[in-house]
C-alpha cells in the first residue's frame, strides 16, 4: 500500500510539474526569460524586484498604432492607419471607423469620443489638408455611429474670425492631442508655424478650449509659445488632464490642469505640469507648476523635472486612482517612464521595506521582446493596467506592476 502511494505521489508531482509548465510556461522560453530577468535590468535601481510585468499576449495586427485609450464605456480605443479600432477588455476587434489620418483619442463623461485627424476643405477655391477634431457619439452601442461635428483648424479658433486664411501656414497646423475635463470641456492642442504674440489671433502653439456643444470658450493664456521655460509650449506633442475613465464612486477630479509634452529639441523640460490661476481680478491664465522645480534627492533619485529627461515625449497620461501616478512614452528613447505627481521618479517602496526612495520602475529599450518597444507614441492607464502604443511593433503592449498581480 505504501509503494502504491509512493507510485501515485510521484505522478501526480510529475505532473503538477507538466502543468505549471504548460499553464505558466517554460523557463526555456525566450519570452519568459526575459519576463524572469526583468528584476536585473538594473538591480541597483530595483532592489526589490518591484517594476511592470507584461499580461501577454500582447494584442497585435495594428498598422502603426499611435493612440489607446480606456473610454468611460469600458472600450478600447486604438488609433492606428485605419483609423479608430475599438476593441473589448479582451482585445476583441468590435469596429473600426475610417478617419482621416488620425492621430489621439478621448472620450468625455456623455461617452462622446473625440478624434483628432485631417479633412480637406475648400477655401477660396482651392483644396486644403486642414487639422480637425472628429466628435463622434453611439461608437461601441452596436448602432450607427453618429458624426455630431467636425473641429477644424483655422475655423475653430474664435481669435480668427477676423484674420484671413493663410493658406500653407495653415495647412501646416497640427492638432497633437486631447484631453477632457469633469463637466465635459474638451481640451486641443495644437502646434504650427505661427507664433506671433503680438498678433491679434492665438498662437499656434497653445491650447484651445471647447465646450460641449464644440464652441471655442477660450485657450492657455499666458503660456509661452516661442521659448524654453516652465509654462511654454514648444510644438506640443500631447496632453493629458486629471478627468480620467472610470468613473470613481468617491467623486472625478474636477482640476482644470493639465500636462504637456513638447517635441521641440530647444524645451529644456519637455514634460510640464500647467496650473490654472483664477484670479478676481485679473481673470483665468495659465502659469508653471514651481512645486516640482523642488527635487527632494533623499526621496527620490530621478525626476520628472530633470532637464533634459526626454527626448522626444510623444505621450503622457496621470493615473485618476489613489496612485495618482504619472506615465510617460518616449518615442525616441523607446521607454516608458512613471512618476508620482510630485515629480518623482519610480513606484512607492511596499510599507515594510527598509527602502526610504522611490523604486525606478521606468524600462524600455528598442526591440521586440516583452520589455522593449518601438517607437511607442501613445499611453493610458485603467484599473492598474497600463497600456502602451507600440507603433513600430504594431501592437498594444499591456504591463501591470508586480506589487498589483494577486
Amino acid at each position: 500500500m505504501r509503494k502504491l502511494t509512493l507510485i501515485l505521489f510521484t505522478a501526480l508531482l510529475a505532473f503538477g510539474i507538466e502543468s505549471c509548465s504548460f499553464l505558466f510556461g517554460s523557463k526555456k522560453d525566450a519570452t519568459v526569460d526575459d519576463i524572469f530577468k526583468q528584476g536585473a535590468i538594473d538591480p541597483n535601481l530595483n532592489p526589490d524586484n518591484i517594476g511592470y510585468v507584461p499580461i501577454l499576449p500582447f494584442w497585435s495586427g495594428f498598422s502603426n498604432p499611435v493612440d489607446v485609450y480606456i473610454g468611460y464605456d469600458e472600450m478600447v480605443y486604438v488609433v492606428d492607419d485605419n483609423g479608430l479600432n475599438i476593441l473589448d477588455q479582451s482585445g476583441q476587434l468590435f469596429n473600426t471607423i475610417p478617419i482621416p489620418g488620425a492621430t489621439d483619442v478621448v472620450q468625455d463623461r456623455r461617452l462622446h469620443t473625440y478624434v483628432t485627424g485631417r479633412v480637406d476643405k475648400i477655401v477660396n477655391g482651392q483644396t486644403y489638408n486642414l487639422a480637425a477634431v472628429y466628435h463622434l457619439s453611439n461608437t461601441a452601442s452596436g448602432g450607427t455611429v453618429v458624426f455630431e461635428d467636425t473641429l477644424i483648424q483655422p475655423f475653430a479658433d474664435a481669435s480668427r474670425n477676423n484674420t484671413s486664411f493663410r493658406e500653407a501656414d495653415d495647412e501646416q497646423v497640427e492638432f497633437t492631442g486631447l484631453a477632457t475635463l469633469a463637466d465635459n470641456t474638451l481640451y486641443v492642442s495644437r502646434k504650427g508655424p505661427r507664433n506671433d504674440l503680438a498678433s491679434i489671433a492665438r498662437p499656434d502653439n497653445t491650447v484651445l478650449f471647447f465646450n460641449e456643444k464644440g464652441e471655442n470658450t477660450g485657450y492657455a493664456n499666458g503660456l509661452n509659445p516661442v521659448s524654453s521655460s516652465l509654462k511654454s509650449t514648444l510644438d506640443i506633442s500631447a496632453i493629458a488632464g486629471f478627468a480620467s475613465p472610470p468613473q470613481s464612486l468617491n467623486g472625478i477630479s474636477n482640476s482644470a490642469d493639465f500636462l504637456i509634452c513638447q517635441s521641440k529639441a530647444e524645451a529644456q523640460y519637455k514634460v510640464l505640469w500647467i496650473k490654472q490661476l483664477v484670479d478676481p481680478d485679473v481673470g483665468t491664465e495659465y502659469i508653471e507648476n514651481a512645486e516640482l522645480v523642488q527635487q527632494d534627492t533623499a526621496k527620490a533619485s530621478r525626476f520628472l523635472y530633470e532637464p533634459n529627461r526626454f527626448i522626444n515625449p510623444a505621450d503622457v497620461y496621470i493615473a485618476p486612482d489613489f496612485s495618482g501616478y504619472i506615465f510617460v512614452v518616449d518615442s525616441q528613447l523607446d521607454s516608458l517612464y512613471q512618476f508620482t505627481r510630485k515629480g518623482y521618479e519610480g513606484v512607492n517602496p511596499p510599507p515594510t521595506s527598509q527602502i526610504s526612495k522611490q523604486i525606478i520602475a521606468s524600462f524600455g529599450g528598442y526591440g521586440s521582446g516583452p520589455f522593449n518597444f518601438k517607437e511607442p507614441s501613445g499611453i493610458c492607464y485603467n484599473r492598474k493596467i497600463v497600456y502602451v502604443a507600440d507603433k513600430g511593433n504594431g501592437r498594444i503592449a499591456r504591463f501591470k506592476l508586480s506589487t498589483d498581480l494577486e
